[in-house]
């Protein structure tokens, strides 16, 4: 007697890869966020206080003892890619200095390519460049000319949200090369310096909040 044929398995018809469409004009509403808040607060408990620096009257949040714990670390890592799995990030925008230690950390996670945004002089290549004014001082910030293509999405990253003056540039700086902003990640906000409302309506993510 003949052995039965198996029935052949029906293969997939391969799907078109859909084009980057440009992000909503209205931030989307951010998912659940899965990582417990007490993680979050022991991060918090690792920030210290360190008065009139980098000048008189100001009040600055040292992030150094965070960076020291590798579980504090994790959880910030983990907390901001937990946020932005699914949102197709093609490039992290990191700003220098401490932008770079997180923003690099990040795009290995939600497997994007990194893209250092420096202060004037830094890179070697021919770079764009714009003006701004931050919370201490006027400084400008600089970008390698076709780091970024047309239509990619774009994660700007820093350490810290105050006035909000650093991440404008740097989304400017994203802008200039037809790339899109569709989040804003960092680890500390300084809520009554209002950068949040500066950045909307793009989607703003933090870790802690003051």
């Amino acid at each position: 007697m003949a052995p039965k044929k198996r029935p052949r398995k029906r293969e997939a018809a391969a799907r078109p890869r859909s084009a980057a469409r440009p992000p909503p004009a209205a931030a989307p509403a951010p998912p659940a966020i899965a990582r417990p808040m007490a993680s979050f607060d022991f991060c918090r408990s690792l920030i210290r206080d360190i008065p009139d620096f980098p000048k008189p009257g100001i009040l600055f949040k040292d992030i150094t003892p965070l960076l020291a714990s590798p579980r504090a670390l994790h959880v910030v890592l983990d907390g901001i890619a937990e946020r932005f799995i699914g949102e197709q990030i093609s490039a992290i925008a990191g700003i220098e200095a401490r932008g770079f230690i997180f923003g690099g950390a990040l795009a290995a996670r939600l497997n994007a390519s990194f893209v250092p945004v420096r202060k004037p002089g830094r890179l070697p290549a021919a770079v764009d460049r714009v003006e701004l004014v931050t919370e201490y001082s006027r400084d400008a910030l600089e970008m390698h000319r076709g780091s970024l293509h047309e239509g990619d999405r774009v994660l700007v990253v820093d350490d810290v949200l105050a006035t909000g003056g650093t991440a404008i540039g740097a989304a400017a700086l994203v802008h200039k090369q037809g790339a899109y902003v569709i989040g804003y990640a960092f680890v500390v906000e300084l809520s009554q310096l209002g950068g949040r409302e500066r950045l909307l309506p793009v989607r703003v993510e933090s870790c802690v909040a003051y």
